[in-house]
């Protein structure tokens, strides 16, 4: 038969049921609707969480890790080098943390084109003196203007301009909750002692709140100069060397690469936040895993209306088969109808999503550890509509596959004679 006939006739059934039509259709738009605000949100989070840390967080660092030699005096002698020695007690190798070269290493780095930038750092460990009491903390060194390129230095200043670092000589950002334990207050001056028991007095000129407790309670920020005066050290001083890609993906390969071609320790950010990423791997598969659940349970829900439109239509079935329709005819006008159950439903689910995520989006978040983020976080990524569109086409069709095929293979003469 024509298929014009096939949809008109589909449409007829559609429209003499209506309300289990509209019931199926809402079912299929309310699963939708709520797969893509689940996933929107979901990954609404993760991008927040990653950027938590990830942004703040080099692709590829480099360092000098203080750790025992790994060629020991005793293996290199020829009487031994048949024996298996054991050796207790082995202390770490007499090093500095220093990067040793570091301005050649710079400059290749500077030429390597799958670099997107670096930042120098220096890590020094002090005691912040207050009163009759010493708290351990970290002071960062840090090129101020490359750190904020690279890693949003400035979105984590929560009161302060990250500026004055560079501007105003001996000064300190300090990490909001050493402030608050300290009852610091910017413009303040506080004294600090290295781990080789020199005092300093640098002065504070904001705070910073990374948004991890953890580290706030150490965490402080000064300039690479500031820092290496601090440490009584001459400005080739830097112990770290932070790098961004262009591609994170390669980060492992490069990492690889750099500590065998600068002689230095590098590790990459996948191996430095593995849990981290699994963790945001998990929620993503449950958020899947739910939406999908949802979709399901609206195919069961179509398929149970498609029975019982086929039960009610029985002699309607009947008088299309004995005018001449053929099973297949008779079972493309029921997956039409399904089809036409899941587009519809999911079309108003993919409007209805959206909307929900976009208020979701404009609802206030404000908390005192998070100072960048004013909204719940949303991610309007155009594959959860796709995919949340497909899903619907797929259920849907399953879902009156069944139920047509049944319609398909009803003998006319056994529905008239029942009758």
């Amino acid at each position: 038969m024509g298929k014009l006939l096939i949809i008109r006739i589909s449409f007829a059934l559609q429209t003499a049921r209506w309300r289990q039509t509209m019931v199926a259709a809402v079912g299929v738009a309310f699963s939708i609707t709520m797969f893509i605000t689940l996933l929107s949100f979901m990954a609404g989070l993760n991008d927040l969480l990653d950027g938590l840390l990830l942004n703040r967080t080099p692709h590829v660092r480099l360092f000098n890790e203080i750790k025992a030699p790994e060629r020991l005096p005793i293996n290199l002698a020829p009487e031994y080098q048949s024996h298996y020695n054991f050796v207790r007690s082995v202390k770490p190798k007499m090093e500095r943390l220093q990067i040793h070269n570091i301005a050649a290493i710079i400059a290749a780095v500077e030429k390597d084109e799958r670099v997107l930038g670096y930042a120098p750092k220096i890590g020094a460990q002090v005691f912040y003196n207050t009163g009759a009491t010493d708290l351990t903390g970290l002071i960062n060194g840090i090129d101020v203007t490359a750190e904020n390129k690279l890693f949003f230095f400035s979105d984590y200043i929560v009161a302060g301009n990250f500026n004055d670092l560079n501007t105003i000589p001996n000064s300190i950002i300090l990490g909001k909750e050493i402030a608050a334990k300290t009852l610091t207050n910017i413009g303040d001056v506080i004294q600090v002692t290295t781990s080789k028991g020199d005092i300093r007095q640098l002065k504070v000129v904001g705070f910073f709140q990374s948004g991890i407790q953890e580290i706030d309670k150490v965490q402080s920020y000064a300039s690479l100069k500031t820092t290496q005066n601090l440490m009584g050290e001459a400005g080739s001083y830097i112990t770290d060397l932070q790098i961004k890609l262009k591609d994170l993906s390669m980060a492992p390969a490069m990492a690889k690469e750099y500590a065998g071609l600068f002689e230095t320790d590098a590790v990459d950010i996948q191996t430095a936040n593995s849990q981290f990423e699994t963790g945001s791997k998990v929620r993503t598969l449950i958020s899947y895993a739910v939406g999908v659940t949802l979709l399901i349970v609206a195919g069961f829900g179509i398929y149970n209306i498609l029975n019982m439109i086929i039960y009610e239509k029985m002699d309607s079935i009947a008088i299309l088969k004995a005018t001449g329709f053929s099973g297949k005819d008779v079972n493309k006008i029921f997956l039409f109808i399904a089809l036409s159950i899941g587009i519809s439903g999911g079309i108003a689910g993919l409007f209805f999503g959206w909307g929900l995520s976009a208020i979701i989006d404009q609802i206030p978040f404000n908390t005192a550890s998070l100072p960048t983020v004013t909204t719940y976080p949303i991610n309007y990524n155009p594959v959860f509509y796709v995919t949340g569109l497909v899903f619907a086409l797929i259920t849907t069709y399953m879902a009156g596959y069944f139920p047509s095929r049944k319609a398909s293979k009803m003998d006319p003469v056994t529905i008239i004679r029942g009758k």
